[in-house]
Order: structure tokens, then sequence, then C-alpha cells
């Protein structure tokens, strides 16, 4: 049920602020992307990163998805929550050997190993612990996102991957490693990408390292491309989700592979954005000399997204009229920084002390970065299931 559907009396109700799920949304969603990889025979690793809200989880591993995960504690939550081990990807930049041998000792699908270094210390606790390791080589493709320098992270001078220059020396450890089984290439070039050629461009470098190990008589089992599909924060009640169809279709046409191998992805936002929103009070309406402010009883402690990279979300009042008075708002927060600002001038009706404000499209890199800086009390949550009887 849309945000917008709900008998506002009723949401009044609720303290704020609180994060609202549309759960309808959500599994619309999932089943639309679990329908367009599975007619193309491709898996999904959905990741936790974007959003580990219990029921989230539950509806994700009901419909059979595996875990993409970049922690120790994202591992075990998965766990937790019902994932197999066997279809549980454990990626990240600086494990831990307490987070390895966790990740060990439960046999998970494979690790996406991000430096020759990594390679030698998961080998050494592998064999430490008697267990095998699957690992995939993540490779930095050097394919531009072309979205915020903050969540690019496929080109040379990031910090995740493997740089070219050292691949015929991660190629000889892993010869030297007793145990480790590479199993598969992993790649991933960034968050938020709306324009299919970016995947188009990545397909081709998956195409040309698949190539290069197999001409040195590596065979590669697993093409694991990541995630990054974008969601449209512009419009989310006229694109309510991406077109999976079309995402999916670029690496069916353009990947090559063979009959043997298995084409994996790690779609976080996709699966989970448009279902969340953030809803909110406003506390004070405030007039300055140039602007006008509302300040909400949420900020970034609850929506990290704007303060961190000034990344856009729709801001909307809700239960306004199409024909309301419009005045250009500096929609904030209450945090002891200045950089605690959702949106710049944006036009909302006039609003007033207890109005409520939607910020949409915040399901994903919401809930999951909040904080409790200045003390703030824990997020709370909603789920649209609780007015259906309404």
């Amino acid at each position: 049920m849309q945000i917008h559907q709900i008998n506002l009396d009723r949401l009044k109700e609720f303290e704020t602020p609180f994060y609202y799920y549309d759960m309808e949304l959500l599994h619309r969603t999932l089943a639309a992307a679990k329908v367009a990889a599975d007619k193309r025979g491709f898996h999904i690793h959905y990741a936790l990163k974007a959003n580990f809200n219990d029921r989230i989880l539950q509806a994700i591993q009901s419909l059979g998805f595996g875990a993409d995960c970049v922690s120790g504690n994202e591992v075990q939550k998965s766990l937790d929550m019902g994932f197999p081990a066997g279809q549980i990807t454990f990626a990240g930049v600086g494990k831990s050997d307490k987070e390895i041998k966790l990740a060990l000792k439960e046999q998970i699908f494979a690790f996406n190993v991000e430096s020759i270094e990594e390679l030698q210390v998961i080998d050494t606790l592998a064999g430490e612990l008697g267990e095998r390791a699957n690992v995939s080589l993540r490779i930095n493709p050097n394919v531009d996102a072309h979205t915020h320098h903050y969540i690019t992270t496929g080109l040379d001078e990031n910090k995740f991957g493997v740089p070219n220059s050292e691949l015929e020396q991660a190629a000889s450890v892993l010869r030297e490693c007793q145990h480790v089984d590479l199993v598969g290439l992993h790649f991933h070039v960034g968050s938020q990408i709306t324009d299919m050629n970016v995947f188009k461009s990545l397909c081709v470098k998956v195409n040309e390292w698949k190539n290069w190990f197999e001409e040195r008589g590596t065979q590669i089992k697993i093409l694991n491309v990541g995630g990054g599909l974008g969601v449209d924060y512009h419009h989310p009640d006229t694109q309510p989700m991406p077109d999976f169809e079309a995402y999916f279709d670029v690496f069916d046409k353009f990947l090559e592979r063979n009959g043997q191998q298995e084409v994996h992805f790690e779609l976080g936002r996709a699966l989970v954005a448009q279902a969340g929103s953030l809803v909110s009070r406003v506390l004070y309406s405030k007039s300055g000399v140039k602007k006008n402010f509302l300040i909400l009883d949420a900020g970034m402690t609850e929506l990290m997204r704007p303060a961190l990279y000034q990344a856009f979300h729709k801001i909307e009042r809700l239960g306004s009229h199409a024909d309301a008075e419009e005045l250009n708002y500096d929609v904030v927060g209450p945090i002891c920084e200045s950089s605690d600002c959702f949106g710049k001038e944006v036009p909302l009706p006039v609003s007033k002390r207890g109005d409520l404000i939607a910020i949409r499209t915040a399901g994903a890199y919401g809930e999951v970065m909040a904080s409790r800086y200045n003390l703030r009390e824990e997020i709370r949550y909603v789920y649209s299931d609780a007015f259906q009887l309404v």
C-alpha cells in the first residue's frame, strides 16, 4: 500500500520519525527481478548492506535469492535469516581474521577476494581450520559508472579489487595456494547506474578477463558481475521499480559464456529502495531573510545519504491537495551539523508544525546507515500490511 493511500489520521498515530515499508511493492519488485533472472538462468545474491531489516530479509529469502555480505555480522545475519551457506558470498576489502574464520567454518559459497595478501591470508586460515575456501577474484575493470565519485568502485584509483597490473602475480599465487579453489571472477563498477551502456562496457571487460584466464589454463565457473542497477529517485510513483528485463538482457546479449558457466548478480538498491519512505513530523517552520525552513524531527541520523554525498530524495507533504499554495523550503533536521539537510529550495505546500513529511525512495541505505549521534533514539519502522484492514 503506497504511503499516500493510508489514512492520514492513522499515520499520525505512530511516533515519528519512522521508516514506512510498502510490502506489496517490495514483493512485486522481487517477483519481477526473479522472473527476469530465472528465464535467463541468472542467479541473484541480495546485497544486505542496502537493508537488513528482518521483514525485508524474510521476503527476499523466501524467493530463494542468495546473500551478498560485506561483514562477518552480515554473514551471520544471513545464516540466522535462513539463507543457505551455499548461497552466501562475502565481499569487502578489509575482512578480519575473525570474519574469515566464521565464513570458512560455515562453508559459504565464495569469498570475493580483493587483494593478493587477502588471498594468502584466506589460504593460511583455511589450512589451519582444515577447510577449503572457494574464491572469486575481484578485478577492477576500469569502467566509469558515471555516478557520484563516492559510489563509483570500478576505476583503477578505487580501493576495491585487484588492479590489472597485479593479475599475473595473483594467478601465480593462486597456483601456490593449497587450500583455495578459484571458482569465479568478480566485478562491480559502482551504484545507482541507469545507463545500460555502462553494463555493456562491463560485459566487454568481463569477456576480456575471462578469456585471459582461460588462455592460461584456468577454467572459470562463475562470472559475478556485481550489481549497481539504479532506481528513479525523482519519480518514485511513475517508476516504482527498475526495468529488470532490460538490465538482464544486456548481460544475456553481451556476456560471453559457455554452457557450464553461471552468471551471478549482487543487487541491493534496485530491489528495496522504492519500497521504503522515511516519515517525519514538522517540528517548526522558520523564515530567514532569504530562506524558508522546515525543521523536521528526522535528521541525518535517520537518513545519511543527503548529508554524505548530496543524494536527492523526493520530499512530499502527506495529505496535501494539488491546488495548495506552495513555498520553497530548505528541509532540514534537528542534528547539530550544518550538513543536516534533506533538500534545498524544495517546493512544498505551505506547511506547519505537526504536518507529516515523507522522504521517498529511502528503502536502501536508509535504515542501515542510521546512527545514535546526538544520542538519538533507535530508528522505528512501520509496515504497510499493518493498514490492510483500515
